[in-house]
């Protein structure tokens, strides 16, 4: 079986159980009929011209009821006689081609006859300013020549900087509208400065293109819109810091403050930008972000089918799986490290020959005396946390905390005869 089968096989990995953890549910259950309505009390369809064109942008993040909340901005533009068309919104994602942007839309659904609208793809950008230091500010040559432009997306904590404004609307068109080389100027002093320049330069192009209006959501802990806000140019700057308070508020957690093995199925650019959120499994991929549980070893067994062998985020854990390198479509995965300057996501991380061995390798190598009292959780990925399994030595943990409850008696991890998880 090789060395590394020998190192490992003696390692035991304790009794697991299957666990709940609660979070708040709150969200919107309507959403079509509050998304029509906040746009028609903003005043709009005055801005809209008949025959004007709008470009749309839609990014790459899952976000929550994406599909309806596009097709419902657009049936709106469409009936007050504009013209709509979706741009990708989404930096160098899609292996940074204009086919590859594409494509990640349709995984995510929003395609031409759903939604209702043309998508046209290009990473073809224009430079309408720069920073004072000398940045650059791109954006989609396709966004540039259309009449509008309206931006759709998710506000939420950034998993490698911290600021009053992170990962939401600033971030969709300072980054997300400049495609790669606006992605690529955006980070290249580094996300020491992120906080800073991400609203620098949102506001350069706020000012200087046909922004009509913005959708911004705020999911609950299980990513489902909680919050709905139709925002109008001048609206941005004050607003999203304060969705921002509120989604870092919403935000789902590991209710454990330290863990010796944490075990994540799989990851992927349809989970989180860094495959895996930082938020939750406390591993950030640069010293300016913070939060989460304290984990000692971190092992990732596979990547989902969506993020088509993007493995950004797996040199973030410390043991992977032959498989999922297998998987790996390098290009991909570090044409993302290339644009954000930050390469250790892309690493890949030690590959042992099946999960077993992944698993008991993070379980040798955790830094404790007796095994058989490693704190272990697994969790599927980190869009669900809902139901998680942790090890027999946490039960104490979850007996005493509110927002946690034993689903299960204890049991063993069934492996097949190729050593991967039943």
């Amino acid at each position: 079986m090789g060395i590394l089968h020998e190192l490992v096989q003696d390692i035991p990995i304790p009794k697991m159980m299957k666990a709940k953890q609660y979070f708040d549910d709150q969200q919107i259950a309507d959403l079509g009929s509050v998304l029509n309505q906040q746009l028609n009390q903003k005043g709009i369809e005055n801005q809209i011209k008949p025959g004007m064109e709008v470009a749309v942008a839609v990014g790459s993040r899952g976000l929550d009821r994406l599909v309806e909340t596009t097709k419902v901005t657009i049936d709106f533009l469409k009936e007050h006689g504009a013209k709509p068309f979706i741009v990708p919104c989404m930096g160098s994602h899609g292996g940074a081609t204009g086919p590859g942007q594409k494509a990640v839309l349709e995984h995510l659904g929003v395609k031409e006859d759903v939604v209702g609208a043309e998508i046209r793809s290009s990473m073809e950008v224009i430079k309408i300013d720069e920073l004072e230091n000398g940045l650059p500010i791109y954006i989609d040559k396709l966004a540039s020549e259309a009449d509008g432009i309206v931006v759709l997306n998710r506000v939420k904590p950034h998993t490698a900087f911290r600021g009053p404004v992170e990962s939401g609307i600033m971030k969709m068109i300072s980054i997300g509208l400049g495609k790669q080389k606006g992605a690529e100027a955006c980070h290249q002093l580094g996300f020491k400065h992120m906080a800073e320049h991400v609203p620098a330069m949102g506001k350069i192009i706020i000012d200087k293109m046909p922004i009509l209006f913005t959708v911004a959501t705020v999911e609950n802990a299980f990513d489902k819109v909680a919050t709905l806000e139709v925002l109008l140019p001048e609206e941005i700057e004050e607003r999203e810091p304060e969705l921002q308070k509120l989604s870092k508020k919403s935000l789902p957690k590991l209710f454990f403050e330290q863990i010796d093995v944490l075990v994540i199925d799989e990851i992927g650019k349809n989970i989180s930008g860094d495959g895996m959120d930082p938020n939750i499994t406390g591993r950030y991929p640069t010293p300016y972000a913070y939060g989460g549980p304290n984990v000692s070893k971190m092992v990732v067994l596979d990547l989902t089918e969506e993020t088509e062998g993007n493995a950004n985020g797996v040199g973030t854990a410390d043991f992977t799986t032959q498989k999922l390198v297998d998987k790996m479509n390098r290009e991909a995965t570090y044409a993302n490290g290339l644009t954000s300057t930050v390469v250790g996501p892309t690493h890949i991380s030690t590959a042992m020959p099946n999960e077993k061995t992944a698993i008991q390798a993070a379980i040798k190598t955790c830094n404790i005396l007796d095994f058989t009292k490693a704190r272990v959780v697994r969790i599927k990925n980190t869009l669900e946390i809902g139901e998680i399994e942790v090890s027999e030595n946490m039960l104490e943990d979850v007996e005493k905390h509110e927002s946690l409850e034993k689903l299960s008696d204890l049991y063993d991890f069934e492996f097949d005869h190729e050593g991967n998880l039943k």
